[in-house]
């Protein structure tokens, strides 16, 4: 299986999620890290208003639960893109791997780095807030 690792650094969230779930149903195993600083363009109040009703929304103990922490909120940017109740997308979703800043377990393995070509921070002319300011503003205390 080869395996892939992904920057997302100044990276817009949902594009980067659409790409890699292409990679991941074609077979590859996928790390993404520095995922706290990937971006998701938009006005700040409404962007955060969107994400508190998300984890407001549904019964505490029966769900649907919504995630905190900026790993788990892209993870499930990508499910949400992959047939996660079909076998083939469960095991796409078991080779994705996300990462909060970079592991030192990756540090040997920076020749498969690849650079998608996706939005970044810098293209876009509009405002804009990282996964890490969001997980914040709806109650992570990383």
């Amino acid at each position: 299986m080869k395996e892939v690792l992904i920057d997302a650094n100044n990276k817009v969230a949902g594009r980067l999620a659409s790409e890699i779930a292409k990679l991941l149903l074609s077979g590859y195993k996928v790390h993404v890290f520095n995922v706290e600083k990937a971006i998701i363009s938009g006005k700040k109040e409404s962007i955060i208003k969107e994400f508190l009703k998300r984890r407001q929304k549904g019964d505490p103990y029966k769900g649907p639960f919504y995630p905190k922490r900026p790993d788990n909120i892209f993870r499930r940017m990508v499910r949400g893109m992959l047939p996660y109740k079909k076998e083939r997308g469960k095991i796409a979703l078991k080779n994705l791997k996300v990462y909060i800043g970079f592991p030192e377990e990756l540090k040997n393995k920076m020749d498969k780095l690849i650079d998608l070509k996706v939005k970044t921070a810098d293209n876009l002319i509009c405002e804009y807030l990282t996964l890490e300011e969001i997980s914040k503003a709806i109650g992570w205390r990383g």
